[in-house]
């Protein structure tokens, strides 16, 4: 299945099984948050498109938008801590183990940014994937951490779900 035909079917079936809606999105937000399983979910595309179902009064944006970010701060937790206690065999390991650039990109960024790097790393693609896991193997304080997952957490969900949940009813008015 193509990502278009992936993000099509979980929007059709949130869509017709609306009770599932928050848990689908809550794996969704996690497992793009969490170390390494991000790299393989294709979530972003599909949260962009529950958005729309937001914006079509299908379901409705609060819910989801603190839904979708619990589910991010927990992806990101749960990677900061695999990172703490298992850094050198989590880095040592598939599919890091394959990216080395890509683990010294994300060990760079933190060291340049420190906190704002956790914060800011939510935001861009692979390394979402691998800073939370980095700052828990540099042994980054646990209290700064979380102040930058609780932080960044509502504000990114917030940017995946807006055009979709604003854009629709926008261009409705518009054009429908």
């Amino acid at each position: 299945m193509s990502l278009h035909e992936i993000t099509l079917a979980t929007m059709q079936f949130i869509e017709h099984h609306q009770l599932w809606a928050l848990p689908i999105i809550f794996l969704l937000a996690f497992g793009e948050s969490l170390a390494i399983i991000s790299l393989l979910v294709p979530a972003t595309a599909i949260l962009l498109g529950i958005g729309a179902l937001i914006g079509g009064g299908v379901i409705s944006f609060v819910p989801v938008l603190i839904i979708a970010t619990a589910g991010a701060i927990l992806g990101d937790l749960l990677s900061y801590w695999l990172g703490k206690h298992y850094h050198q065999q989590v880095i040592a390991s598939w599919p890091l183990n394959k990216h080395p650039k890509l683990v010294y990109r994300a060990e760079q960024f933190f060291q340049r940014y420190g906190t704002l790097g956790v914060f800011i790393g939510r935001f861009f693609g692979p390394l979402r994937a691998i800073v939370p896991l980095i700052a828990g193997a540099m042994h980054m304080p646990a209290t700064k951490f979380n102040l930058a997952n609780i932080a960044s957490a509502p504000v990114w969900a917030f940017v995946l779900l807006a055009p979709g949940a604003f854009g629709v009813p926008w261009l409705e008015t518009f054009f429908g």
